[in-house]
């Protein structure tokens, strides 16, 4: 496993496939996240708001709305592979295998599926992640492939 990446190891040329991000920093999720971000994006959902109705269902509690915790761990994965992108160019693959719940800190690691040359930037390379969130008991909560197109350091070396 490698730990982090400063920005100036982070372009295309600086990723090698089959290797392991353990990214270094986590984020413990809090009531506010859940209920600020749901109801941002209208989710409406009583699992994520009606802390009494949820009490007699399957967890026993509120949980928290799958799109803050995919975009929680791809945040947590930004600084070490994306911080050099020129765009992100899409996710595939979302899974969501164990809920998340207020008080849960999630933590992230990235995978290099490939890598290729872009076709229509040759200042970028587009390189295929398999970004993955686990909880503070080691458990999968969510995984997804990502795909990012990422400077060379040829043309940015300077930035």
């Amino acid at each position: 496993m490698i730990m982090g990446r400063t920005s100036n190891h982070n372009y295309y040329e600086d990723f090698g496939v089959g290797e392991i991000y353990e990214h270094t920093r986590g984020k413990t999720i809090t009531e506010m996240d859940n209920v600020a971000i749901t109801n941002l994006v209208l989710n409406t959902a009583q699992g994520h708001f009606n802390e009494d109705q949820m009490e007699d269902r399957e967890f026993g509690e509120r949980i928290v709305y799958g799109g803050i915790n995919l975009s929680m761990v791809c945040g947590l994965a930004s600084e070490d592979i994306s911080e050099n992108a020129i765009t992100e160019l899409g996710y595939d693959e979302v899974r969501f295998s164990n809920p998340v719940f207020h008080g849960d800190t999630l933590y992230a690691e990235s995978e290099v599926l490939s890598k290729r040359n872009s076709d229509e930037r040759p200042d970028g390379g587009v390189v295929e992640f398999r970004v993955r969130g686990f909880n503070q008991d080691d458990e999968q909560v969510v995984g997804a492939t990502k795909r990012v197109l990422l400077k060379k350091h040829e043309y940015y070396d300077d930035d």
